[in-house]
């Protein structure tokens, strides 16, 4: 069912991963897709060119969403092509584990500009330019719920998008929902590189599947959330974790 026809998505940090799957759901449930990207611009146009061959719509932008004259840009396309933006998903974002003290102020500085000034920026943007009635969908992470060594500065970020989210769900109006999500573990480039196989089984082990998640898995709720069907859960940040915490 095309549970998103006629909507127009913005997807920040889609050329990989997870955003590039997302992306892709977006585009089969009826969605007309926005793939932004900083720097992979073969993967991205590689998503655009799987969803126009699916009989999709979708166009790639470049933009570093940590500048803020780039994410301005990056709206104003949007809607010079398909004319509005419904659905802004905030996937775009990195991880440095490291401890505490072994943290470089460059470690520091980067992680907080693209994980949350980007989110800052897009979340200011959308504030006049998302459509009324419209969905944002931020990303969090589980991590947050647990206490990991090598992950504070991570779990920082991401704690500060969770609170934007918050207080930006009651500031936007027009009949927008707000929400985050909180993906556990997933089998994806960033989430895998240096990481062994033992390591990883340790991690599935803390769910009761036994395994890590999917790309899928976490794009079906994003989907979701970007649906009608979705308008009344506001303000939220949903665990998508296989009950890992």
């Amino acid at each position: 069912m095309k549970t998103l026809h006629n909507k127009v998505v913005l997807i920040t940090g889609a050329s990989k991963g997870i955003g590039a799957v997302v992306a892709k759901r977006m585009a089969e449930a009826g969605a007309k897709v926005i793939v932004n990207y900083s720097g992979s611009k073969q993967a991205a146009d590689e998503v655009v060119q799987h969803i126009i061959s699916a009989g999709g719509e979708a166009i790639t932008v470049q933009a570093d969403v940590s500048k803020t004259p780039e994410v301005k840009k990056l709206f104003d396309t949007a809607i010079t092509h398909f004319g509005k933006i419904d659905v802004l998903v905030n996937n775009a974002g990195i991880m440095i584990t490291k401890p505490i003290k072994e943290t470089s102020d460059e470690d520091f500085d980067r992680q907080f500009d693209i994980n949350v000034k980007g989110v800052f920026n897009t979340l200011r943007e959308a504030a006049d330019k998302l459509a009324e009635n419209g969905s944002i969908i931020n990303f969090s992470t589980s991590v947050n719920r647990l206490m990991l060594p090598g992950y504070g500065t991570y779990v920082a970020t991401k704690s500060a998008v969770e609170q934007l989210t918050r207080v930006f769900s009651k500031e936007i109006g027009r009949g927008i929902n707000v929400n985050t999500v909180s993906p556990g573990p997933v089998n994806t480039e960033l989430f895998m590189n240096g990481k062994s196989k033992e390591l990883v089984d340790r991690l599935a082990s803390l769910n009761p599947f036994n395994r890590i998640g999917e790309p899928d898995d976490i794009a079906s709720v994003i989907v979701f959330l970007a649906s009608d069907s979705a308008k009344w859960i506001n303000a939220q940040n949903i665990g998508i974790n296989g009950g890992m915490a």
